[in-house]
């Protein structure tokens, strides 16, 4: 049985309850036992250890804190009066696991906005008794009293209704409240919005009155439906998780193929077990950037920062890089391309030809807005000092006219008082009105244009024909007019009297219109490559014409509604899903499944919505994006950005913040990576010559912390480049090497290894200076002042494609003095006695200092010569 489709008595039956007492008490405890209480599950959320376990899965973390137990396990054993080794390591990983869990934000919220949404209390009809009860008290088989004003506690089939019109767009998409009646036909597949014999949980009622039986609570209604939605769609990991997750196994295998040649290495010359276990540990060190995580931590913090200055609020941070790859943008209709306020476009009055609302008006335009102003039910109250608009949507739309032509409708009540009223019925589709009229009386009818009862000649009616269609081709929503006048107030006030034989005055097209900036959003998102799709739950003639209005919907562009699109299987949608630029009437579900069609064509999706039938679909897509001022606290909650001023531009602003972030992670990693990937190539090489170890793992921790990590946390302040928004989405499944930064960091890597050696060789075997005589110690410290000094004047290389002489030294001056800092430190540590000690340094002559200086600025003049010479071929670094 379909309780949507069958009889009432039917369903009455089904539901074993007699439609003038309702339910027993014993009942509704029965059927409470079987159903559960008109409640939301909620979502389990992560304990605080699940959390830290999560850290500590990353690879990167293991290797430290393999390297950490190797270390702990020889300092116990050699030399158990020095912890500093892994004591340094194990302090790392904690900075980086506290960090990283203050940082995460995925606490989800989504279900207990959704259990706020249902109504505190409901009316009933119980035991043949009107009573008020708790909201998740209700059971299926509950007769609900309905009202307007009143949010619908479950899902009910109506039995009575006058009047009743309901407002869904939270759940539907739809901008208009529906009319709802019990005797309407519904097809078993048709569209939510289309369900008029039926009222929905969390819908609010604007107008009228009815009676329904509960037929769904809970998590069976379809709120509940959305709910389990949200319960059970997993949110992906974003592009850049995938990137820094590829990144740590490929490090990880490097570190292990590393420790294994150097073992081998070792094995051959014969060298202790103890000191080649301690190698290893320097090349697990080595291979691990140790202050990436912590690096990418701050740049997308800045990076949210920089968003809420602009009005959008990040909610899950490594969205922030997500949007930067952003390739598709899902979005609604109503609210977020549109204002959600219903306003006139265009009027016509008999006798003249249709003019836009804004217009100029003569006598006849400002007749026909004076009656339709009549006619309505809308008020005008004053809140907070504001003039605010209350009632339908298309009632406040007339009054809104009215008052930008100046005139004020209580004004106009009183020139012309009410006397009497036919309320709007669903069933006719008009509404009549009957006032005084300057020496007599007027009854004012308005309604659907095919069921206004004027007398046509055959002439006008063709011409209103004509301009209806003209109008319904442009998705305006009209009303027309008719009016009867009276000498004496007519002693028969009935539909008959009153609604028959009018003078058609006229119709007025309305629509929901675009916001003002949503076509400009539209095109600077097509020129960065980003390809914008409307899904609403609205018409798709209205839809449509919204589409082509802001440049959505494109010459060869296709358009669809929900009920074609069910007929698709998922295959077919994925292979077609790039044709399609318009989606009207769609469903929840629908939604996620349009998301997961262009993810499966390796697109990066932004879905933007207000709704709680966006929900869903919010948090599937990659940067699920929610309205701040109209969107429901479920989308919020649902959403990983929110956009605090309602501005569809917003999100575009937010994409170029998203790849502006993007860019300096990848210039962090070619920051750090040029040095921790040269590290190991100078371990590798000077201990396979029999060289010896040329620096330890807590001499790299302290480059890798100080030399990198400083100056490294201030690539998060760099400016994104000019041309960032004429640059194509970066893929998805692009590795963070892609786009010639691998081959970057190659060039680097040789250079620092190459001047590393060459510093080490000569403090360990060449007598340059006759107070200092060469050995291992001398050509350790040249090795770490050499490589320390190098990688932080490497960042300057790191900043920009442009030269440094170009951009400036001090156009970034936090990373300035943050690299002056790190050098500084540096030259601390080598030239204190009590830090030298700790770091096994020794002190040098100023020759050597000289020699340490001059190789360290050497990776910057060679990077600058190849900037320079890329530019004259055409190219960019």
């Amino acid at each position: 049985m379909d309780l949507r489709t069958d009889s009432i008595q039917s369903v009455l039956k089904k539901l074993n309850v007699n439609e003038n007492k309702g339910l027993t008490l014993e009942q509704v405890e029965t059927i409470r036992n079987e159903t559960g209480p008109n409640q939301f599950k909620e979502e389990k959320k992560d304990s605080l250890f699940i959390k830290v376990l999560d850290q500590l899965k990353e690879i990167t973390t293991i290797i430290l804190l393999i390297a950490a137990a190797i270390s702990f396990y020889l300092t116990l054993t050699l030399h158990p009066e020095d912890f500093a080794e892994p004591i340094v390591i194990i302090a790392i990983v904690v900075l980086n696991v506290i960090l990283s869990i203050k940082q995460e934000n995925n606490a989800e919220k989504a279900l207990d906005s959704l259990k706020n949404l249902n109504s505190p209390q409901a009316t009933v009809l119980r035991n043949g008794q009107i009573e008020k009860v708790e909201a998740w008290e209700l059971v299926p088989g509950d007769i609900l009293i309905l009202e307007a004003g009143e949010s619908i506690p479950a899902d009910a089939r109506l039995l009575t209704s006058s009047g009743l019109s309901v407002e869904e767009s939270a759940l539907t998409g739809e901008s208009l409240p529906v009319d709802k009646d019990e005797k309407a036909l519904v097809a078993a597949d048709a569209a939510l919005g289309d369900h008029f014999n039926m009222v929905f949980s969390g819908c609010l009622i604007t107008n009228g009155r009815g009676t329904a039986v509960v037929v769904a609570t809970g998590m069976d209604t379809e709120m509940g439906k959305i709910a389990e939605l949200l319960s059970t769609t997993k949110k992906a990991k974003t592009p850049l998780q995938h990137r820094l997750h590829n990144l740590g196994k490929t490090l990880s295998v490097i570190a292990l193929l590393a420790g294994v040649f150097i073992f081998v290495i070792g094995y051959l010359h014969g060298e202790a077990l103890a000191e080649m276990l301690m190698t290893a540990v320097s090349l697990a060190v080595a291979a691990v950037p140790e202050t990436l995580p912590v690096i990418v931590t701050i740049t997308l913090a800045y990076g949210v920062q920089n968003m809420v200055k602009r009005n959008a609020i990040i909610r899950n941070i490594p969205s922030v890089e997500t949007l930067g790859s952003a390739s598709v943008i899902c979005s609604d209709k109503t609210g977020t391309l549109t204002q959600n306020k219903m306003t006139i476009k265009e009027l016509w009055a008999v006798n003249h030809e249709p003019i836009k609302a804004d217009a100029d008006y003569q006598e006849e335009e400002n007749n026909l807005l004076e009656m339709i102003s009549l006619a309505t039910n809308a008020t005008i109250e004053e809140r907070d000092g504001e003039e605010v608009l209350s009632g339908d949507p298309t009632e406040s739309a007339i009054i809104r006219l009215l008052q930008d032509r100046g005139q004020q409708k209580d004004e106009l009540e009183k020139r012309h008082p009410r006397i009497h009223e036919i309320p709007f019925d669903s069933e006719r589709k008009l509404m009549t009105t009957l006032h005084e009229w300057e020496n007599g009386y007027i009854s004012i009818t308005k309604g659907a244009f095919d069921r206004i009862p004027a007398d046509f000649s055959n002439e006008l009616k063709l011409k209103a024909q004509q301009i209806h269609d003209s109008f319904a081709e442009k998705a305006l929503r009209v009303i027309a007019v008719g009016y009867k006048y009276y000498e004496e107030l007519p002693s028969d006030l009935t539909q008959a009297e009153l609604e028959t034989n009018l003078t058609f005055a006229g119709i007025v097209g309305m629509i929901d219109p675009p916001r003002k900036e949503s076509k400009e959003a539209v095109r600077a998102a097509k020129a960065a490559g980003i390809k914008t799709v409307m899904i609403t739950g609205d018409h798709i003639v209205t839809a449509k014409a919204i589409a082509k209005e802001i440049g959505i919907l494109e010459d060869g562009d296709k358009s669809i509604t929900g009920a074609k699109l069910a007929q698709l299987s998922d295959e077919e949608l994925k292979n077609s899903v790039r044709d399609y630029a318009v989606y009207a009437r769609v469903s929840p579900e629908d939604k996620i499944r349009i998301v997961k069609a262009w993810q499966a064509n390796g697109e990066v999706v932004a879905m933007t919505g207000d709704g709680v039938n966006d929900a869903p679909a919010l948090k599937a897509a990659d940067v699920g994006t929610a309205m701040g001022i109209a969107g429901t606290e479920v989308a919020k909650s649902a959403a990983d950005m929110v956009l605090t001023d309602d501005n569809f531009a917003t999100i575009v602003h937010a994409v170029e913040e998203g790849r502006r972030v993007y860019e300096n992670i990848r210039k962090a990693v070619y920051f750090l990576l040029s040095c921790n990937i040269s590290e190991i190539f100078v371990m590798l090489i000077a201990v396979s010559m029999g060289w010896g170890v040329p620096v330890i793992s807590i001499q790299l921790l302290l480059i890798n912390v100080v030399a990198d990590g400083i100056p490294g946390f201030s690539l998060s302040r760099e400016k994104a480049d000019a041309d960032i928004m004429e640059q194509t989405p970066t893929k998805k499944g692009a590795s963070i090497f892609s786009g010639g930064l691998a081959q970057k960091i190659g060039v680097q890597s040789i250079i620092f290894t190459i001047i590393t050696l060459i510093g080490f060789y000569v403090g360990s075997f060449v007598d340059i200076n006759q107070t200092i005589t060469a050995n291992h110690q001398v050509g350790q410290t040249m090795a770490f002042i050499i490589l320390g000094w190098s990688s932080v004047i490497h960042i300057f290389n790191a900043r920009s494609k442009e030269s440094i002489f170009k951009i400036g030294f001090m156009s970034n001056p936090v990373l300035f003095w943050s690299a002056m800092l790190s050098i500084s430190l540096i030259l601390l540590v080598a030239l204190v006695p009590a830090f030298a000690s700790i770091f096994s340094l020794v002190s040098l002559s100023s020759t050597h200092w000289l020699l340490a200086v001059g190789l360290s600025i050497v990776p910057l003049v060679v990077i600058e010569i190849q900037k320079a010479v890329l530019r004259k071929m055409g190219k960019s670094f």
